[in-house]
């Protein structure tokens, strides 16, 4: 069987299983890019994301035994959602391991979603952490494992995504911009499109602090990367899979990062302007596709919003890491002398008439001649920082820009 005839069965098996999602046209990125942009909503589909495809495709495909000794499977949050609905789908038993940066609301979806049929397990600090869990409860009990990306039946099911594109948009799109975390979801359709609408341009996008496959393209194999941002849960994955990388690097898909934090933009853009809550993952594709990917205009673009899963708690860190990318929020070590009329002075001659004080820590030291404050301050405008810093550096007091990525913001923000 070709890979076309694999994802044509994986649709069958998912007939009346998964949503077909809507494809929604999006007048927002369409006036920003001057193309007619669609999004495909993933973020829609049962368990949020398009997990359930590429797993209920693996474990209805098991055979009697297999599903006598259960699945097991490890998730950042959504695969264990498609894991765990499909588990109850087929009456298997199952277990979900998460790394403990797996938000709350994912946690609570998987046990709903999987009632009785499925154990939730909460461990290490990672995704492979997470993985390297249920590979050793795999190898003592005889689960089958179900990876999240990294096996052809995964792949295959994922895959089903890009026939329901061509369906709903009746033709090929001129572009399709899918977000990368250990591959499976670009692999899938990415291979699907470059075999029967070679056609179409592919781009996979990661976030820039999890790019695991632009790393495993540029190494020529999969590699392990020695540092992993998790900010973007569903995508922050250590290695690129076996499975699926060659497919990706086959695919012709050129690939592409974003930042964290013109990630929380978009999610903020797609909450604010169109109504669509987005996780970071989910966000991605439509980031990339606002500031990094460019399209001609009047060319026909779809992105892939793949999940929904977004814990309401984390929208502070949003606005935060927003306001900080976008060069609208900067943190600063004040040293203040230890007199009266200090601090106004700083109000006085150092802010300017739009800059406001939000945040501002201060302790008096009272065998000290001078005391440093932590200030926040938000601009109107990107353009008002350095006229602000000019005034800053021009003060008698010593002021320490606290730059983002270094030791002292992370400790102090």
């Amino acid at each position: 069987m070709s890979f076309a005839d694999d994802v044509a069965a994986a649709a069958k098996r998912l007939e009346g299983v998964a949503l077909t999602t809507p494809l929604q046209f999006n007048q927002r990125l369409s006036d920003a890019t001057g193309a007619r942009v669609w999004l495909k909503r993933e973020d829609l589909q049962i368990g949020r994301s398009y997990k359930l495809r590429g797993a209920y495709n693996l474990i209805s495909q098991l055979g009697g035994a297999e599903r006598a000794a259960g699945a097991v499977c490890a998730s950042a949050g959504n695969h264990g959602q498609g894991v765990a609905h499909a588990c109850r789908a087929l009456g298997v038993r199952g277990r979900v391991h998460v790394p403990s940066t797996t938000p709350r609301q994912k946690r609570e979806r998987i046990a709903a979603l999987g009632g009785e049929f499925v154990e939730l397990v909460v461990d290490g600090d990672t995704y492979d952490d997470a993985a390297a869990l249920a590979a050793e409860h795999a190898a003592r009990t005889g689960a089958t494992v179900v990876p999240a990306f990294d096996d052809p039946r995964t792949i295959a099911g994922q895959g089903t995504v890009g026939l329901e594109v061509l369906a709903q948009l009746g033709t090929r799109p001129d572009v399709l911009v899918v977000p990368v975390g250990g591959g499976g979801l670009l692999a899938g359709v990415g291979t699907w499109f470059a075999q029967q609408h070679p056609g179409t341009r592919l781009v996979g996008v990661e976030p820039a602090g999890a790019a695991s496959t632009t790393a495993a393209l540029h190494a020529g194999a999969p590699v392990v990367l020695d540092e992993v941002d998790t900010f973007v849960d569903g995508a922050a994955v250590r290695r690129a899979g076996d499975a699926s990388f060659p497919m990706v690097r086959d695919s012709g898909a050129e690939l592409t990062t974003v930042a964290e934090g013109q990630v929380c933009t978009e999610m903020l853009d797609l909450y604010q302007v169109d109504g669509i809550i987005a996780e970071p993952a989910g966000a991605l594709a439509s980031a990339a596709l606002a500031h990094d990917v460019a399209v001609e205009p009047g060319s026909t673009v779809v992105c892939l919003l793949s999940g929904g899963n977004n814990d309401v708690s984390r929208y502070a860190e949003v606005v935060e890491r927003s306001l900080v990318h976008r060069g609208l929020k900067h943190y600063f070590l004040v040293e203040f002398p230890q007199e009266p009329g200090a601090l106004r002075r700083f109000l006085d001659d150092v802010l300017g008439p739009d800059d406001d004080i939000v945040l501002f820590e201060y302790v008096k030291r009272d065998n000290r001649e001078t005391g440093a404050a932590l200030c926040g301050v938000e601009i109107g405008r990107r353009e008002d920082y350095e006229p602000l810093w000019a005034r800053m550096k021009a003060s008698p007091l010593k002021i320490q820009h606290v730059a983002p990525g270094t030791t002292a913001y992370r400790f102090l923000v």
